[in-house]
């Protein structure tokens, strides 16, 4: 998917499998071009008529402002059903071409398996995003809490479900609609959420693997960042993401919160879609920038304020800092409500956000050690856990083993 969130550790996963000596090609649209490129891999594009460059990112500029299901519904409504169409277009004819062997595709890109399932191709699925328990015995990652299988989420991916039945007619495919997780990969389903990081489940199929962070501290394209404004004051890192980041006044309840702590600096990621201009008079110990170094300030931080996507926050936690969650929406509750369960930090839904509500969990999980214990825990852990190898050595065991003929149409 041609989502910052999915294609930093999709490239780190492929990176990897290149330094283990197979050819890799990364298939995406050319709004994936520039980050893909950046970490030296070979690009193909596909569906440049229907998406050229930065036609997706206005496509997705309405989510800036969203939030809570309105994002997924959104998405799965105007954008996800668009990009599968292209997808089974113009894929199986690129994947011939270029001799394909075998796919590791992202499962947040829904059905695009039906694509090599047609072309008797093996593919493994890698979860870049929180992935989903289709036994229902965990909530769905859409919330926080139960319920844990609600009709909202189903009724959220009917309009994609609608062009998949179309691709698995025409291809002669037998799918078995009522079980979302029977096109999974038999082969291999990687997350890179560690284990320790879930709730406590034994309802996920033999092929599920745990895995941990897709993090290589490479590959991804410099930015600019006034290094001699820090005073070296404990560090406050803030971000909401990359896509639904629009929200202009979580931005302001985070620099009135900051304006409290005198003896900190922050420094707040805005992104693309709010002007700092329009956020008032910034307080002496901010920073604020359209887009940041989030690796390298993660190294130097006590606390991440964070929209709890899942690679914010296992970068957070590969360095040690608790965060403070504000889940805004898709699979962000779920993350926000993993932080919480563990006590590496604690979340504020959207709607009960303020300022002094703010100031107050920052305060808590800043004083409480056990909360940059628990955070420690979890470095020590994905530290040991060296997720992208792990990940590296299931694709090879699932591929290595593969007969094409296991693969009926």
């Amino acid at each position: 998917m041609p989502f910052a969130g999915h294609l930093h550790p999709m490239t780190a996963l492929a990176r990897k499998l290149q330094s283990r000596g197979h050819e890799v090609m990364f298939f995406s649209f050319p709004d994936s071009e520039r980050i893909v490129r950046s970490a030296n891999l070979p690009f193909v594009s596909f569906c440049p008529q229907e998406y050229p460059e930065g036609s997706l990112a206005k496509e997705l500029t309405p989510v800036a402002t969203m939030y809570g299901l309105e994002i997924a519904q959104y998405i799965n409504r105007e954008v996800a059903p668009g990009l599968c169409s292209a997808a089974f277009r113009h894929l199986p004819k690129l994947l011939v071409e270029a001799g394909v062997e075998a796919l590791v595709i992202d499962t947040g890109y829904s059905y695009v398996e039906f694509v090599p399932m047609s072309l008797r191709i093996p593919y493994v699925h890698i979860w870049n995003m929180l992935h989903f328990d289709m036994s229902g015995a965990t909530p769905d990652c859409f919330f926080n809490s139960p319920p844990v299988r609600s009709p909202e989420t189903l009724e959220i991916f009917a309009p994609l479900m609608k062009v998949a039945k179309s691709y698995a007619r025409k291809s002669g495919l037998q799918i078995d609609w009522s079980d979302r997780a029977s096109t999974f990969s038999r082969l291999a389903m990687i997350t890179q959420t560690p284990r320790e990081f879930d709730f406590p489940t034994f309802n996920f199929p033999t092929q599920f693997h745990y895995a941990g962070p897709f993090h290589d501290n490479e590959g991804r394209e410099p930015i600019p960042f006034p290094w001699e404004r820090l005073t070296g004051k404990p560090l406050v890192y803030a971000s909401m993401g990359s896509l639904a980041n629009g929200l202009e006044r979580i931005y302001k309840s985070i620099l009135q919160a900051a304006e409290r702590f005198h003896g900190q600096q922050f420094v707040l990621s805005v992104g693309r879609h709010v002007n700092p201009g329009d956020l008032g008079p910034l307080p002496a110990n901010t920073i604020v920038v359209r887009a940041a170094p989030q690796l390298e300030l993660l190294k130097r931080a006590v606390l991440c304020i964070t929209h709890a996507g899942l690679n914010t926050t296992l970068e957070s936690l590969a360095q040690g800092v608790p965060m403070v969650a504000i889940p805004i929406g898709y699979d962000q509750p779920g993350v926000a409500a993993r932080i919480a369960y563990h006590g590496v930090g604690e979340f504020l839904n959207l709607e009960d956000v303020t300022e002094k509500r703010l100031a107050a969990l920052i305060w808590q999980v800043q004083e409480d050690p056990i909360y940059r214990y628990k955070a420690h825990y979890f470095q020590r852990v994905i530290v040991h856990t060296h997720g992208l190898d792990k990940a590296a050595e299931i694709v090879e065991q699932a591929l290595g083993k593969t007969e094409l003929a296991s693969f009926p149409k």
